[in-house]
């Protein structure tokens, strides 16, 4: 599963790389992550053509992409896009924070998941 890692660097930079989040075999049909520990679960839902400037992530969490595709940006005008089926792993929790715009004509639909653990999230880099 693609997976985009989002976090601040020693000069307060939101940074992001790409990687996935470590699946092992589950059973016959199925691998698996690891299980997280989790504070909350919620759902939004963004008009296409929407953005949102510079901000920081509320709390460290899992930003799971349904519908609709973004570019995000950082303030060394680095960016990156996240498609449906994406994971966000957004940790930027302080700094300069990233911003984002929506692009094509689909609503941005997500799930958050906050997380309770500064622990390992099973995020492997490209």
């Amino acid at each position: 599963m693609r997976c985009i890692r989002l976090w601040t660097d020693a000069e307060g930079v939101s940074r992001f790389e790409e990687g996935r989040i470590a699946l092992k075999d589950g059973s016959s049909v199925n691998f698996l992550s690891e299980k997280f520990p989790a504070r909350s679960i919620s759902f939004a839902e963004t008009k296409a053509g929407q953005s949102l400037d510079w901000h920081d992530a509320p709390a460290k969490q899992f930003v799971i992409t349904l519908r609709g595709t973004l570019d995000f940006w950082n303030k060394l005008n680095e960016h990156f896009v996240i498609t449906p089926g994406d994971i966000l792993l957004a940790e930027d929790v302080t700094g300069a924070g990233h911003s984002w715009k929506l692009i094509g004509d689909d609503p941005w639909r997500r799930a958050y998941v906050i997380l309770e653990t500064d622990g390992d999230l099973s995020f492997i880099k490209n």
